[in-house]
């Protein structure tokens, strides 16, 4: 699942190239996402300018002159910059075609991303407005994260991911900030102290601004806007690296699975 980098990564690939064209056409091949892309939809988008792409979590955010475009790429989906007369290929949804001749196409083999458009403040849609800081906010620091974890027995890998406190620290990301802190990912969150919650705030900011610089990580579906993967696997310190030495101590790296999802650590560094 593309996580937050991989989102920032892309809006910042669209960024570059579509802030201040006109939408010529929304082409849907199929209204069937998550949710079902509003019928009416390429009629409210047609001739309207992008003005900006923000990003909120992981949703992306065209604003144009009259709206918002809300994108969510799910589990599998990639949002990427080609000549407006591309042939379309297997699981392309839909083709947002912008003035001159540039489409930003949407490909998304598993249909769990989804596309909606508002006119109010998208702060306030339904998907956005109970979304918790995310972790390059000024609101996510040491304290923040030290009054959320005081009550909780949960491994603390789990409230990282726990999308009602945090927004965007994925499974992969969540076990490189622990790395990088010396972090056990079984302790339970109640049991860091506040020198461990400023480390793992800086650990978590650190791990995220890396891989953005890198342009994501592609372990297997995400490719960038540019259509390039991206490039923070080559640079992983635990995540996929079960058995093998780790970079800090050459210990073996160990795979355990919390929460149904695979958690990757050294033993020796993070204990």
């Amino acid at each position: 699942m593309p996580e937050l980098p991989e989102v920032e990564s892309t809006r910042r690939g669209l960024e570059r190239e579509v802030s201040g064209r006109c939408i010529r056409e929304l082409r849907v091949y199929e209204r069937r996402l998550r949710w079902p892309i509003e019928e009416q939809l390429p009629l409210r988008l047609c001739g309207q300018q992008i003005v900006a792409v923000g990003r909120r979590a992981k949703y992306l955010l065209l604003q144009l002159e009259r709206g918002t475009l809300i994108v969510h790429l799910g589990m599998s989906g990639s949002l990427r910059l080609l000549p407006a007369d591309t042939p379309r290929h297997k699981h392309d949804q839909f083709d947002l075609l912008l003035q001159p001749a540039l489409a930003v196409r949407f490909n998304d083999p598993r249909r769990f991303g989804s596309l909606h458009y508002t006119t109010d403040a998208p702060a306030q849609h339904r998907l956005l407005r109970a979304l918790a800081p995310e972790p390059l906010e000024a609101a996510f620091d040491a304290g923040y994260l030290f009054r959320i974890t005081r009550r909780r027995r949960a491994a603390i890998k789990q409230v990282l991911m726990n999308g009602r406190l945090v927004t965007g620290v994925g499974n992969i990301y969540a076990s490189e900030a622990l790395f990088r802190a010396r972090v056990d990912p079984r302790r339970a969150a109640r049991r860091l102290t506040r020198r461990d919650c400023a480390a793992l705030v800086r650990a978590v900011r650190a791990a995220l601004r890396a891989a953005i610089r890198a342009g994501g990580t592609t372990l297997r579906d995400y490719f960038g806007a540019d259509g390039n993967p991206g490039d923070f696997r080559r640079r992983l310190h635990v995540y996929e690296r079960q058995g093998r030495p780790c970079r800090r101590c050459a210990s073996p790296i160990r795979r355990i699975t919390q929460g149904q999802r695979s958690t990757y650590f050294c033993p020796h560094c993070q204990h």
